[in-house]
């Protein structure tokens, strides 16, 4: 009886540590919508609660962190439960540095929307949608344990890399053409990274996932 109490404890500790890596998540990817939603219809306001909201996700980052250790001190965990203990330490670290660059995006949107606009957002917020569905889908094949899913998020981050080279292209003849829209650009410059990072982050989260589950790191490789 008491092994039966105690099994159903630890496992009702990781799926705390696994809904509390999917609210990360979800607060994650609001805030990817949020920052450039700020930047589209020019909402300073929303920028200041983005940026402000980086301290939530630092919060999360730091009880995550705490329960993991937890469980690895006191369960002493074997074999797949301790890779998901490891991963997910790993995980809320990239989770964390998305956050860090949605507060960089808000910073940059605030000092755009104190000046005429350079040209229509398009692309940028396409990015952010596509870098987001990504951030998502890398979680939840972490939390499934879906090889497949996370092959698809690695796959994807070719499409964001791409719009981020057509953004710095088109960016550069704005600069070439007028000086006056090299600041300007040059912050639309930052948040296109920003996202290209952000996708990045997922895309480690995905690699993590596929090493997890096959025990294969496809890191550094073509796939």
């Amino acid at each position: 009886m008491e092994r039966e109490h105690f099994s159903r404890q630890y496992d009702a500790e990781l799926n705390t540590i696994r809904e509390k890596l999917l609210e990360m998540g979800g607060k994650v990817e609001l805030m990817i919508n949020d920052s450039l939603k700020s930047l589209v219809e020019r909402d300073s306001e929303l920028a200041d609660r983005v940026i402000a909201f980086d301290h939530e996700i630092n919060r999360l980052e730091m009880e995550i962190d705490g329960r993991c250790l937890e469980v690895l001190a006191l369960r002493q965990p074997a074999a797949r439960d301790l890779r998901f203990i490891t991963l997910a330490l790993k995980i809320v670290t990239d989770l964390e540095r998305i956050g860090d660059q949605c507060r960089n995006i808000g910073k940059r949107a605030k000092e755009l929307n104190d000046e005429p606009p350079l040209k229509p957002y398009i692309d940028l917020p396409r990015m952010a949608l596509h870098a987001g569905t990504m951030v998502k889908e890398a979680l939840d094949a972490f939390v499934r344990g879906d090889a497949e899913l996370a092959l698809k998020v690695c796959r994807d981050d070719s499409f964001v890399d791409d719009l981020n080279e057509q953004i710095q292209r088109e960016l550069l003849t704005y600069m070439i053409a007028d000086v006056s829209s090299i600041s300007r650009a040059m912050k639309i410059n930052h948040i296109s990274k920003c996202l290209e990072r952000i996708a990045d982050h997922a895309t480690n989260v995905a690699e993590m996932v596929i090493f997890m589950v096959k025990g294969k790191d496809i890191r550094h490789t073509t796939i």
